[in-house]
């Protein structure tokens, strides 16, 4: 990865990440295969300007599903890997406000 743009793909937006958000001061987000803590730290705090408190990071693997007629097993989306961000209280990231 050349900068830090390319660490972070895209925010992910579920009923569990908006908990997350309003409650617990969590985010997640997309990240490249190649991502890693520490890069995930600094991208954020660069580019959001709060301050990281944890990373956590998950592979989450492909899901497989069954095609009715045929009834083979087949792969129909890719794995990724996936961050939840920690901020320190009393902060936020603007991406997020309004899902709300």
């Amino acid at each position: 990865m050349n900068n830090l743009y390319e660490v972070l793909r895209r925010p992910l937006i579920t009923e569990k990440s908006n908990y997350q958000s309003g409650k617990l001061n969590q985010y997640v987000f997309e990240v490249a295969n190649e991502a890693t803590k520490e890069l995930v730290k600094e991208a954020i705090e660069t580019i959001f300007d709060v301050t990281v408190e944890r990373v956590n990071v998950i592979n989450v693997p492909a899901k497989r599903t069954r095609r009715m007629r045929s009834r083979r097993v087949m792969v129909r989306r890719g794995g990724y890997k996936k961050a939840v961000v920690t901020v320190a209280q009393g902060q936020s990231i603007s991406i997020f406000e309004g899902v709300r």
